[in-house]
């Protein structure tokens, strides 16, 4: 199951951006933790309405928008050219560059955005997301690393560097990061109570052991993350996914049962699918994403 985010454009009523990240359980085929950036949605949407063949009506319709979208970028740019700093155009040129597919030209707002409001890291998350999409690995390791100096339990910044780091081949360093964030942990919630969520933590960890056909190390992981919190469906549904991968599909059906009842009405029809779905020995199991109830939201300006 791949967490999956996506990004629509609406009006706050404070005028304010307000970015909603969930973390939810994310196993592909127990290919462990995946990220699908809120970006790479944007711009994905963009090839998808492009690459068709549009009918007469849809062209005449589509190139107003264009043109919309473009006169927007540059009214924005001209007012950033007098006042640099001005949040509310940074915003407007974000948002038409993300409209127009221009993820690269999204950069230099969300930059500087992410400067302005070092205490949201929401923007830094959409920065990391953006370099990742334009192919520059090391500079979205860096914002997320940048995330987690100041904010080392930030989970949607522990999960795409992970996820980057998965994607590198280099699973042994995304353990590495998750065990040292665990081991750190206490000392973190004591000076800032709740500041690291050791459950999440300990699901993205049993996840990337997953990924790496480590299931005793994942299975033990996800035991100890239930044993922290008995109401979260998550490691049980981990644990249950697991034992289904290796044929243990008797001892599986009551941990689905448990997810099930535990989850959130938006997951339990996903997680009865996982639980009927047939085992990964007789066909591959690719399981589709549940819609967050709060997807990441880019207000308009």
């Amino acid at each position: 199951m791949a967490v999956e985010f996506r990004g629509r454009f609406v009006t706050d009523k404070r005028n304010r951006w307000i970015i909603n990240v969930i973390l939810i359980l994310a196993v592909v085929a127990f290919v462990g933790f995946s990220l699908i950036p809120l970006i790479d949605a944007a711009f994905r949407g963009n090839q998808t309405q492009t690459a068709a063949s549009p009918s007469p009506t849809q062209s005449a319709s589509a190139t107003p928008k264009k043109e919309e979208l473009e006169a927007q970028a540059k009214g924005y740019e001209l007012v950033l050219q007098r006042e640099p700093e001005n949040s509310t155009a940074l915003r407007g040129l974000l948002e038409a560059r993300l409209g127009l597919g221009d993820v690269k030209g999204a950069i230099v707002p969300l930059e500087k955005l992410a400067k302005l409001n070092p205490n949201e890291t929401e923007y830094a998350i959409l920065l990391a997301q953006a370099k990742q999409q334009t192919k520059d690995p090391e500079g979205a390791a860096q914002t997320y690393r940048d995330i987690l100096k100041t904010k080392p339990g930030d989970r949607n910044a522990l999960q795409g560097l992970t996820n980057l780091l998965l994607q590198q081949n280099r699973p042994e360093a995304a353990v590495g990061l998750l065990q040292d964030t665990l081991k750190t942990a206490p000392q973190a919630n004591k000076i800032q109570p709740n500041s690291v969520d050791v459950v999440s933590v300990q699901v993205i960890l049993g996840q990337v052991y997953a990924s790496q056909k480590r299931f005793d190390e994942a299975i033990a992981v996800f035991d100890e993350a239930t044993k922290g919190n008995k109401q979260d469906f998550r490691p049980v549904l981990g644990k249950a996914l697991i034992l289904k991968e290796q044929g243990k599909t008797d001892a599986a059906k009551p941990l689905f049962a448990s997810a099930a009842e535990l989850a959130p009405a938006q997951y339990k029809d996903e997680i009865n699918k996982l639980a009927s779905a047939p085992s990964p020995g007789a066909t591959p199991a690719v399981v589709p994403s549940p819609t967050p109830s709060a997807a990441p939201v880019v207000p308009s300006p």
